[in-house]
């Protein structure tokens, strides 16, 4: 019906034109608000009727009876009234639906898309703490980050997916200690996970096959060799989840990488030399109150903290990579305990004077999920210890039942995930219900192609 459409919406132009030059652009079908009243309405007899001087409900009659000599009205249409103060209904004949049919066994699966349009998109999302198991929190974002993605390929960008893994801070330093811990637990000595450390029984695991792999480091003594082999071990846990999710990444940017390289470093002094930055009580802050912020922040703790880089500061920096990549359009998907990092990013780009537009990055900011079974909230799940992950939910009811219960309301909303409901095989079940319907409409276009 796409293509019956647009040859309708052809015949409608021409014949505006020749009321009017230039009103071919107002050649639009809207849905009317009655379904008895048609499939297609038009409001152009009345748009143009005051600078034509005359009656809109003349003028829609006149219309109509050009509309109904043209040939393509004449194949798909079965009447064309005229309502109210000018209104143009169409109705179309069953053919005319029925194409539609015709139309999708044509095109196949590139049905509905759009050619390219030569621009690219990055698409970052999930960006997990290589610190455990995916939680139910990631995998919203993750079916969040997929769809948004698939829509824009749909349209015609260029999409680049890519995962940003936080590996080095005080949780990676935590990684290393809690696994070091588990280690030296293995020899016989008392775990000592230290505090803001992980508890998880992946944790667990993780030691006992680095001493599998290391016997000259049975005690755990190599923390460095423990930290490389823990993330290791993480981020492959991690791409497992997202395999069984059915996500795929085209990059991976570490984190670690920006401080290896000097990329922090250069931002720093790119910032400084702008004038951006300025010492206090031996800090140096950012001066994001120029950009909207509703105070300087902290870019490098005091010597007496630390001396380290607050967490904000990688993420301008990391920023800016992705800009110098050409993508001029970046969407993060996050959680809302983001919603700090979106000002204070945004400031230190606009900081750099490097050209990247103000609402550099956009955001996609969701709310959390509550699990719930037997009407009581799910809280922990074995492996993690501490949540429920996003295996958890797909060994439960399924992959496709997760992703649409994630999808199923707007991102910025709480979301309450009911495994009961994803697993009852009735139409109750949204994604039952659907489907059902998928399974009718293969049936129709099996039909249809017998037919064509």
């Amino acid at each position: 019906m796409l293509l019956v459409k647009q040859e309708l919406l052809g015949c409608l132009a021409s014949e505006l034109e020749k009321l009017q030059p230039g009103a071919a652009d107002k050649a639009v079908f809207e849905s009317p608000k009655v379904a008895a009243h048609g499939d297609f309405a038009c409001t152009a007899a009345m748009q143009l009727a005051k600078p034509l001087r005359q009656n809109p409900r003349q003028l829609a009659e006149g219309l109509r009876v050009a509309l109904l000599a043209a040939p393509a009205f004449a194949q798909w249409v079965e009447a064309v009234d005229i309502a109210g103060p000018g209104f143009i209904n169409i109705r179309l004949k069953p053919q005319a639906r029925q194409q539609i049919v015709r139309e999708v066994l044509v095109a196949g699966p590139a049905f509905g898309s759009q050619p390219a349009n030569g621009l690219k998109m990055i698409v970052e999302f999930v960006s997990a703490n290589p610190t455990g198991p995916l939680h139910v929190g990631h995998g919203r974002q993750a079916a969040l980050g997929d769809a948004i993605s698939l829509l824009l390929e749909w349209t015609g960008w260029r999409v680049s997916r890519e995962f940003y893994y936080n590996d080095s801070g005080v949780q990676i330093e935590n990684l290393a200690l809690s696994t070091q811990a588990r280690v030296r637990e293995l020899a016989g000595q008392p775990p000592a996970i230290p505090e803001g450390g992980y508890h998880g029984a992946d944790i667990a695991e993780i030691a006992a096959r680095y001493v599998a792999d290391h016997p000259g480091d049975a005690a755990g003594d190599d923390l460095d060799a423990l930290l490389r082999y823990a993330v290791q071990e993480q981020r492959k846990a991690q791409d497992l989840d997202m395999q069984a999710f059915g996500v795929k990444f085209d990059t991976y940017y570490l984190e670690s990488s920006l401080y290896t390289d000097g990329r922090v470093e250069r931002t720093v002094g790119t910032l400084e030399a702008h004038g951006r930055t300025y010492e206090k009580d031996g800090a140096l802050f950012l001066r994001t109150t120029e950009y909207g912020d509703d105070q300087d922040r902290v870019m490098r703790k005091s010597a007496a903290k630390g001396g380290t880089f607050t967490y904000f500061v990688p993420d301008v920096a990391y920023h800016v990579t992705k800009w110098e990549r050409g993508f001029t359009r970046a969407i993060n998907v996050q959680g809302a305990d983001h919603h700090s990092t979106v000002t204070r990013v945004r400031a230190g780009l606009q900081a750099l004077d490097a050209g990247i537009p103000q609402g550099y990055p956009e955001y996609v900011l969701h709310q959390m999920v509550t699990v719930m079974r037997g009407g009581e909230e799910v809280k922990i799940s074995k492996r993690a210890g501490s949540y429920v992950t996003v295996r958890d939910l797909i060994d439960e009811v399924g992959r496709d039942a997760v992703r649409y219960f994630f999808l199923m309301r707007k991102g910025d909303s709480q979301l309450s995930f009911d495994v009961d409901l994803a697993r009852t095989q009735s139409e109750e079940n949204p994604v039952y219900y659907i489907q059902m319907a998928h399974a009718r409409l293969c049936n129709i276009f099996r039909v249809g192609a017998i037919w064509m």
